[in-house]
Parts: structure tokens; sequence; C-alpha cells
């Protein structure tokens, strides 16, 4: 090998070793910047999966209602007086009753309600599920009313939660140390009166998704129009988050 050929020779080895070196140095640079990227993408430090970077399931998508400006203020809307109620208690109802046992005795027919399509009865534990008829159709009506306006504003399968009805003087004493809307002579002795929730609004499966501040303006909507109609009188309960409801005839 000539002189000049052996030089050539060395010179591109020499080359070679330091690109060979420089690969050494930064693949392994590479290759840690590579994984922290890798381990960076999941939280808590744990190992990632194809699954593990889908989808983030961000609930349902509520649809407004759209709602009638008539029902304004609800505390000022339904502010029917105790001593109307009572009235109106006292001349269609039944003489109050001691306890459920004194039911067979009472003055008027009463009525069994009960869970189903246009309403559903909370578990009662200061009340009993037992209305007038005339109460029993006022209930079903709201219900069946409440479901047609919903279905009419495109859907949402939600009915109304009635949370009291017939009370006793044994249930009232009871009711008195808790809940301080109870009274002596309360409307719910005479079987005309239920209390309906519109901070509960029991939903089968979620077709349409509705807001609960939706759903009780929609319900005060439909107790308006059976207000203006003469069946009924209502009160708005704050503490008690419910609509207190006595039919009138």
């Amino acid at each position: 090998m000539r002189k000049c050929e052996v030089h050539e020779f060395f010179s591109n080895f020499a080359m070679d070793m330091r690109i060979s070196r420089n690969i050494l140095l930064y693949c392994p640079v590479s290759l840690v910047l590579a994984a922290s990227v890798s381990s960076c993408s999941c939280s808590g430090g744990s190992s990632c999966t194809d699954s593990d970077s889908a989808v983030v399931d961000a609930g349902p998508v509520y649809h407004k209602l759209k709602l009638s400006p008539k029902v304004g203020n609800l505390a000022r809307q339904f502010n029917d007086m105790q001593k109307d109620h009572l009235k109106y208690a006292e001349r269609l109802g039944i003489s109050p009753i001691e306890t459920l046992n004194d039911a067979w005795q009472v003055s008027r027919p009463l009525e069994k309600i009960e869970s189903g399509d246009d309403f559903e009865v909370d578990e009662l534990t200061h009340s009993h599920p037992y209305l007038v008829p005339e109460a029993a159709s006022l209930l079903h009506d709201v219900g069946r009313r409440f479901n047609d306006s919903l279905m009419a504003r495109g859907g949402g399968n939600y009915r109304i939660k009635v949370t009291s009805a017939l009370r006793t003087l044994e249930s009232v004493n009871r009711l008195k140390k808790c809940n301080i809307n109870s009274l002596n002579r309360s409307a719910h002795l005479f079987g005309t009166t239920f209390d309906v929730s519109y901070v509960k609004f029991p939903c089968d499966s979620i077709t349409v998704a509705r807001t609960d501040g939706d759903l009780k303006n929609l319900l005060a909507e439909i107790l308006l129009d059976l207000r203006s109609e003469g069946r009924c009188l209502v009160k708005y309960e704050r503490k008690q988050g419910c609509f207190h409801i006595t039919a009138t005839r």
C-alpha cells in the first residue's frame, strides 16, 4: 500500500470512530427523552395503554327548556294562605283521624296513590299514601300534564315526586319535632293535600337531560294553570323544597 493510501485509510478510520462515538453519546439521551415524554403522558406514574388515552366522560349535555315567562317569582306567585288551604280541606276532605287504623270509619272514601307513569311516591315516613278522590285526580292531572308538556318541548324521561300526603293526628305530632312547617291543624289531615318536590325529579333513564331548575319551573307552569282553573291552592315551601297543594273541587 502506498503512503498516500495509508494516510487516507487512517483518516477515514478516525472519522468513522468519531461518528460512532457521537452516536453512542447521543442515542441514550434521545432514548431517555423519549421515555420521559412517554411516561409524562400518563398521570400518577402508571403505564399507558391505548385505552388510557381514550375518551374523558364529560357527563350529560343538558338541553334548555323553553319556559313561559308568566311564572315569575315562585314564592310570590304561590303564596296561598294556610287558612285558605284549611277552608277547602275541611269542606272537601275527611274528618281527621288519630291513626291509620281509624281509616275504616272515615267520612269519605280514600284512594291509595302508588308510583306509576304519572308520578313517583317517595318513602313516606310521616304520612300515608291516601287522598280523597278529588285530590287523587288532581295529582294524576299534575303528573300527566307535566309529562305531556315535557314531551311537547323535546322530551326527557322525568316524573314528579310526591313527598307527603295524608297525615294522622299521631303523625303530625311526630312531624312537629323535625318540620317547622307542620301545624296542629294541617290541611294534610283531611286527605285533600299533598306535597310535590321541586328538587327531586325521578328519571329511569336519561334520554334528554334537563336541569332541576328547568323542571321546577315547568312544574310551576302546570300548577299555575291548574290554579287558574280553580282546581287547587298552592304554597311554595322553601325549607321543605316542595309545592304544598290542596284540591279545591
